[in-house]
């Protein structure tokens, strides 16, 4: 909590009329940062300052700025890859619809027409289908924008923040989502303005027949007729059957990757706050205090358990590359405070006055464990060390430093001191010790676990969560379009050939059997390949939100695969229904118009 008073009531009240203890200066836009900062800190050391640094530094100006850079990644992300899908949906789609139509192109060009002008009938039928989807998005983000503002508005409580679609931004989206489509169907419309009047009057020439997989084993006078036939039909058309394949993964993949969203979130609080920061309060005191002032805080209400800290503002440097941050000592067995690998193995602090650091810090100073840093304190006497990288961690939020505690008193010249507690309480009785810190001088701060998680969940969390109800709604859409348009089309592709089955024999039963086998074959190898394709793309993620002050855990559980997968089977089986129905509507009349 932040209170705000006038500067003269403020001074007059702590007797210090005239000082200052922060200053903040606007630069003019032609200025040098970096000069104008080694120049005030050659002004104000004598009066013990601990250096100026810029804007971009600030806590609060960078996590906004992480926060923003985050979510323009993974928005970036996000839309190539639903783009990417639906322009290979668009272009498997109006392909097969094509090949429906070879009889109408055919007459058409008999009649006269052009390949321009069928070029241009089939472009115009893509672009209302972009032109629409293209309306639809341009609302849709319209809105999503202003519900973003208006969330980030009420959590940082900026006073004024306006969200604006700017005209950039919509001729941006006509462009890419043109683009995309216009690559979309040139491949299927270029087929249709190339066919040749007499090639396009009869059906499209079958595959080439030869002995199944099945057959040559020898399992085919084990299987009923329609079962080979269905054999036949995915493996002499190889390309279709992967196509079909592909779009239903990528719409397995699309679901995996709307839900991931949670399990990333669950799994970054119960690691980074249930198994790495193990403690129920942390109290931070106003100034470093003795060792002793632990036993102190043990004896406060409802404390099960104590563990000191010390804690020190440094810049630590590799080279050119230097980071502002917080230097931890921690006891030789910390218990609430862990220091976690990437396998997930326990370490203590080092005994030596080596450094344990966040991987991403050794990233940011390129850096590996083994080599040196230098370390400037900010704090004290601000002495500079050399010290050794001892081992990287894995965690999640921000980005941390662990020393064994006595090296860092002992660099600091100072006896046993601490800069604060971390607590484990019993909840039962949590109020009275709140009470208690508030009355208590030398706290300067008390850190609730819960309410940091809360607050995480508030922040991030929602919107995250947010994210994902709209990335698995519309991967529900794909799914379902992906399917039921695979069988539709399929179906019309083999109107003729169910019509002469049934005329010479074949039952309504067999038929659909024949052709909700294919759909469900199809269905089952892509499930398979979609999980591949779903933890892909959540890598993508990962990578577009991996930022220095938070970073996603690429963790997806069984029962997000098991989601995608249920979804996927329900629009299949409605799918088949679809099959079915269409089945029954074959009638004899129409079988024997059928052209042979």
């Amino acid at each position: 909590m932040v209170i705000w008073m006038g500067t003269e009531e403020l001074a007059a009240s702590f007797d210090m009329e005239g000082a200052f203890n922060d200053i903040a200066i606007k630069l003019m836009p032609s200025a040098n940062e970096d000069e104008v900062i080694r120049q005030l800190d050659l002004l104000t050391e004598p009066y013990g300052s601990l250096g100026a640094y810029g804007r971009d530094q600030q806590v609060s100006s960078r996590f906004v700025d992480e926060e923003i850079k985050q979510l323009r990644g993974m928005a970036l992300i996000s839309s190539m890859i639903f783009l990417g899908v639906a322009a290979f949906l668009l272009n498997v789609v109006l392909t097969r619809l094509i090949n429906t139509q070879r009889e109408q192109i055919a007459s058409l060009k008999a009649f006269g027409y052009s390949r321009r002008e069928v070029a241009v009938h089939y472009l115009w039928f893509a672009l209302i289908i972009v032109a629409s989807g293209l309306l639809m998005g341009l609302w849709f983000g319209h809105w999503l924008g202003g519900a973003l503002t208006r969330m980030y508005t009420e959590f940082y409580k900026f006073p004024v923040i306006v969200y604006e679609l700017s005209p950039s931004i919509i001729v941006t989206a006509i462009l890419v989502s043109g683009v995309a489509g216009s690559l979309a169907v040139i491949y299927a419309v270029w087929r249709a303005a190339s066919l040749q009047p007499a090639e396009a009057m009869r059906p499209e020439p079958p595959a080439t027949f030869r002995r199944t997989l099945v057959e040559r084993f020898g399992l085919g006078r084990w299987l009923a007729a329609s079962t080979r036939m269905m054999l036949r039909q995915l493996e002499r058309r190889p390309l279709k059957s992967m196509l079909s394949v592909f779009g239903i993964a990528m719409a397995v993949g699309i679901l995996v990757m709307g839900n991931f969203g949670k399990d990333a979130v669950d799994h970054l609080i119960d690691f980074q706050m249930d198994f790495t920061q193990r403690q129920d309060v942390t109290v931070s005191f106003v100034e470093p205090r003795q060792e002793r002032a632990l036993r102190e805080v043990a004896k406060l209400p409802s404390v099960l358990y104590q563990e000191g800290f010390r804690s020190v503002p440094c810049r630590m440097r590799s080279g050119h590359r230097s980071y502002l941050l917080g230097l931890t000592g921690m006891p030789a067995r910390p218990q609430l405070t862990r220091m976690v690998k990437a396998d997930a193995a326990v370490m203590d602090p080092p005994i030596s006055d080596g450094v344990i650091v966040s991987k991403k810090l050794g990233e940011i100073l390129n850096v590996q464990p083994g080599d040196t840093v230098e370390v400037e304190v900010l704090e004290g006497r601000r002495p500079h060390f050399t010290t050794r990288i001892e081992a990287f961690i894995e965690d999640y939020i921000g980005l941390a430093a662990y020393m064994n505690i006595g090296a860092v008193n002992r660099l600091m010249r100072e006896g046993a001191t601490v800069s604060g507690a971390h607590l484990q309480i019993d909840s039962n009785q949590a109020d009275s010790l709140y009470r208690k810190l508030r009355e208590v001088p030398l706290v300067a701060a008390v850190s609730i676990q819960k309410a940091a998680i809360e607050s995480f969940q508030e922040t991030f969390g929602e919107n995250m969560l947010r994210m994902r109800l709209f990335n698995v709604l519309f991967a529900c859409v794909i799914a379902f379009g992906v399917v039921y348009n695979n069988a539709r089309i399929a179906i019309s592709e083999r109107s003729r050939e169910l019509a002469t089955l049934r005329v010479i024999g074949f039952r309504r039963s067999e038929l659909s059997a024949m052709l909700v086998g294919e759909m469900t074959l199809l269905t089952l190898f892509a499930i398979p390949l979609g999980w591949g394709i779903g933890k892909g793309f959540a890598l993508l993620i990962v990578a577009s939100a991996h930022t220095e002050f938070f970073r996603l855990p690429a963790v997806i559980n069984r029962s997000t695969y098991a989601f995608a997968t249920v979804v996927v089977l329900i629009a299949t089986a409605v799918s088949c229904l679809v099959i079915l129905r269409r089945v029954n509507q074959l009638d004899m009349i129409e079988a024997l118009k059928c052209k042979e």
